[in-house]
């Protein structure tokens, strides 16, 4: 079970700390550009007049052009995964994902166009047809083949990624091809020095380029693999317990060391690799059901898939790795001092654990959808934790035609709902209608903070 977010920029704590916020996303966005027009112009700088003019020597120069701004954005889509703590804080998770999905597509459109301009402009410039060239090109010029396992590696992770596949795709399918990006991204590089016109004889160009390929992998390296293995070294997390909740769901109990440290909040969400034969390969995001309390702290899973129903299984002693936390679906994006907490199925999951974390001052009325009695977990938890806030609890048992979630319906429940932070887990479908709800009732658009599980 993945997740992604898409909740509204976080609500911030002072004027002062929202624009600075926003000049590190101004910045950060005028780098990116620089950086774009230094590559377009290195691609100009490689070209000459008498190149153009030749035949086939305007369609190579685009291909060119093309390659050399899809690789550099494909870095940029690295970057903003790279798990980068400090800009994590500044600009959040879930604004870096949306971004990363919304810049996907260019690179591949750009690397695609790149091999059909060059192999259009060197048939052209040989008179010969384009599966001809193309055959020749794979043949006889060095790292051609690397190319072209790197450009079908691409198109498979961006095919896999539309969003009428990726519903139908196993989380670890999707993640094992994504996986493969990396290996793309080295067959491109390899591929770029050995026949780049920009490099070739560029020995300047060909040192910039490498550092900046050298220090984007450098960062994934420091932040997606050392900095995880560093802090799971240190907490030594093990699994102690594992517990049925209800069919098809167990809670994860695992013991460690000064947990306190972690700097996790409620709502937030780790990457765990549980170190099991079959399972330690892989990553899955898993959200907090409760805080960490007495060097414990718990997940609570869905099995949705085979990670997740094979960790069901998992025995006691087993060694944990994690990383994070990530996320901003915390009681500390809220504007408001009254707050609507909704979740739907296992969607309670980071519900609970925000609510656990939200000061007992805050004015909080939970709502719980499900369909049938005992698919509402940690009822009693629940209970407990709205009553010592003197809050409101209200459970929706049944179908979505008994519930619809509507204005009335909501509007009944909550009649002021343009006072409070909205935040929704579960579904699409029910985060969706909920936060189209909200508006229509009022609620303020930064206090609304929707997380779904999907990836």
């Amino acid at each position: 079970m993945g997740r992604i977010q898409i909740a509204s920029p976080p609500a911030p704590t002072s004027s002062a700390t929202a624009q600075s916020r926003y000049r590190a996303v101004d910045m950060a966005t005028a780098a990116v550009g620089i950086g774009l027009g230094a590559v377009i112009g290195t691609a100009i700088n490689a070209e000459s007049m008498t190149a153009l003019g030749a035949p086939g020597g305007v369609a190579t120069f685009l291909g060119r052009l093309a390659g050399l701004s899809g690789a550099y954005l494909m870095l940029v889509m690295v970057l903003l995964i790279a798990r980068i703590p400090w800009v994590e804080n500044v600009v959040g998770q879930e604004r870096l994902v949306r971004w990363h999905r919304l810049l996907g597509q260019w690179p591949v459109y750009l690397i695609v166009a790149h091999a059909t301009l060059i192999t259009l402009g060197y048939a052209q410039q040989d008179r010969s047809g384009f599966l001809h060239q193309a055959w020749v090109l794979i043949d006889s010029y060095p790292d051609v083949l690397a190319a072209v396992v790197a450009l079908l590696l691409i198109v498979v992770a961006a095919a896999i990624s539309i969003r009428q596949v990726r519903r139908h795709t196993r989380y670890e399918t999707w993640w094992t091809v994504h996986l493969y990006l990396y290996l793309a991204l080295a067959l491109a590089f390899s591929h770029q020095l050995a026949n780049g016109a920009s490099f070739v004889g560029h020995p300047l160009t060909r040192a910039l380029w490498t550092t900046l390929w050298l220090a984007t992998a450098g960062i994934v390296l420091a932040y997606r693999v050392v900095l995880p293995v560093v802090r799971s070294a240190h907490h030594g997390l093990r699994v102690v317990g594992v517990r049925q909740e209800a069919p098809g769901v167990c809670s994860i109990v695992c013991s460690g060391r000064d947990l306190e440290r972690l700097g996790v909040e409620g709502g937030q969400f780790f990457q765990w690799r549980f170190l099991a034969r079959g399972l330690w390969w892989q990553a899955h995001p898993y959200s907090l059901s409760a805080l960490p309390q007495s060097g414990h702290i718990r997940i609570t899973i869905k099995a949705l898939g085979d990670h997740s129903d094979a960790i069901s299984q998992i025995k006691p002693g087993t060694r944990v790795a994690v990383e994070g936390p990530y996320g901003r679906f915390t009681s500390q994006a809220r504007s408001s001092d009254k707050v609507l907490l909704v979740a739907g199925g296992v969607g309670i999951t980071p519900i609970r654990a925000l609510l656990e974390d939200m000061d007992p001052s805050v004015d909080v009325v939970v709502l719980i959808r499900a369909s049938r009695p005992h698919d509402v977990l940690f009822r009693d938890e629940i209970r407990s934790l709205v009553g010592m806030r003197g809050g409101q609890l209200h459970e929706l048992i049944g179908s979505r035609r008994k519930h619809p979630m509507g204005r009335r319906e909501l509007a009944g429940l909550v009649p002021d709902m343009a006072e409070r932070d909205v935040y929704v887990c579960g579904p699409e479908s029910l985060s969706q209608v909920v936060v189209a709800t909200a508006r229509a009732l009022g609620a303020p658009e930064k206090g609304i903070h929707c997380e779904q599980f999907s990836f």
